[in-house]
């Protein structure tokens, strides 16, 4: 069998070494347009802070590793073309000029994503950029290196952690975002008020609930100012993250896709087309919480996904288990973890929830040392299956997010949680564990609303 991948991100690498794993006898041709292969984009503020030296540690494998394995690594070639009828791919030598076509048994579409650049005035000016690959990365240490005032577009958290990186470095650092809070998708506001508080004492600017109008620029082209709707920012270097779009123009119509561009696949890792296969930031996923699609672009799917490509090349064997969107953040301290929907994002997903927000400490307070945690508890109403969770403290307990994600998956209650049975040892926890005591918090919400003594809004 034949198969080409086209594309070496995290979700193509997992592939193809499962694919030679598992199916030696397999031909696979890989076709990567850049000059590496699944670099780590999570560890590009890392790497700008200077908390990793080395590079190389940022990436999940390299093309001498997958050559030895067997596959036929074309780096820096361009697919132009997916013929899905005659089964063949149209390719570049970004090099040479060379064009060729190579034909397929099975294809697997691995083309990941890319930032969202927006329509914006003055966006050519040279200093704005992007961040998602090892050259961009390097392109942002490069300028940095002689910039002071660095303006950084979009919450999420490869923009926040980049705040933390130039601001730990000693730069002045202003976060614009269009939503009136920072990491809106993972946490509600009792925990993104703290934050807020935090960054804004530490000196940095947040312009929040403001678009980008702007961008101007001095007589060299470089930017110099950042014009929002409510008000201008002087910088001298501007980082782009508002955000990330499938990269799949080679198999618009050819293949089912979600209407933003991102495709839908079955539980095998199979597109409407039964010899194309596609995993990572090109696909929807199968979101637990409310069992529809999604497109939640990380790495952790991107892995778990091109695997489960390679397992099913030959048959279907093993079914994916779908994503609860599960994350870890650490900034400035604060240890933080969510799962599933928040308060905020559960009426996008068509889900009625209620929720539970308890703050104690995570071990008994006869102990020399402790932290207090805050966790937020969402759960469906009327069947009160766990959907989605937060936790934060000073003391790294980011673990409980995958406790809390485990629960979502295998659509544990809040009863299930509440009284599960955790080890107790009070170098770690309470006899109650904190999970446990916030589940509980859920159950006698429950009990109270039953009852009538209790109203919610």
């Amino acid at each position: 069998m034949k198969v080409v991948v086209v594309g070496c991100t995290h979700a193509g690498t997992s592939a193809v070494k499962t694919i030679l794993n598992e199916h030696p006898n397999t031909e696979v041709s890989v076709f990567e347009r850049n000059d590496n292969v699944s670099f780590l984009s999570c560890g590009i503020a890392l790497y700008v802070g200077g908390v990793v030296k080395d590079p190389a540690g940022l990436f999940y494998s390299n093309p001498e590793e997958l050559t030895g394995m067997g596959a036929t690594v074309h780096m820096e070639h361009n697919v132009t073309n997916i013929d899905t009828v005659a089964k063949k791919v149209t390719v570049e030598n970004m090099q040479t000029g060379e064009i060729f076509e190579e034909s397929y048994d099975k294809l697997v579409n691995t083309t990941g994503s890319w930032p969202i650049v927006p329509p914006i005035s003055g966006i050519e000016s040279k200093n704005i950029l992007l961040c998602k690959n090892y050259n961009q990365a390097n392109e942002i240490i490069s300028q940095a290196k002689d910039k002071q005032k660095v303006v950084i577009v979009g919450g999420g958290y490869i923009g926040i952690e980049l705040v933390e990186a130039f601001a730990e470095s000693g730069k002045d650092v202003t976060l614009i975002d269009g939503l009136d809070r920072i990491l809106n998708k993972y946490l509600d506001p009792e925990f993104t008020d703290i934050l807020e508080h935090d960054l804004q004492e530490r000196g940095i600017k947040l312009a929040l609930n403001q678009t980008v109008n702007g961008f101007e620029a001095n007589e060299n082209g470089e930017v110099t100012k950042v014009v929002t709707s409510e008000n201008s920012f002087e910088t001298e270097m501007v980082i782009m993250c508002v955000g990330f779009r499938p990269n799949n123009e080679l198999l618009k119509d050819k293949v089912d896709m979600l209407p933003n561009g991102a495709i839908i696949v079955d539980e095998y890792m199979r597109t409407s087309d039964k010899d194309i296969y596609a995993a990572g930031d090109s696909c929807a996923v199968h979101y637990n919480p409310n069992g529809g699609s999604a497109y939640i672009p990380l790495a952790t799917n991107a892995v778990r996904m091109g695997t489960l490509v390679g397992k099913n090349i030959v048959e279907p064997s093993v079914k994916y288990r779908g994503t609860q969107s599960t994350s870890g953040l650490y900034l400035f301290g604060f240890n933080i973890g969510s799962t599933g929907v928040n308060v905020n994002s559960a009426s996008h997903f068509g889900l009625d929830v209620r929720s539970v927000v308890v703050e104690d400490y995570y071990r008994p307070e006869f102990m020399p040392t402790n932290e207090k945690v805050l966790m937020k508890l969402v759960y469906e109403v009327g069947t009160n299956r766990i959907v989605g969770g937060q936790v934060m403290s000073k003391y790294d307990i980011t673990q409980s997010a995958n406790t809390l994600s485990l629960a979502v998956q295998n659509k544990m209650t809040i009863e299930d949680l509440a009284y599960v049975d955790f080890f107790f040892q009070p170098v770690f926890d309470r006899p109650w564990n904190y999970l446990n005591l916030l589940a509980q918090a859920a159950v006698e919400q429950e009990r109270k609303i039953a009852k009538g003594t209790e109203v919610t809004a």
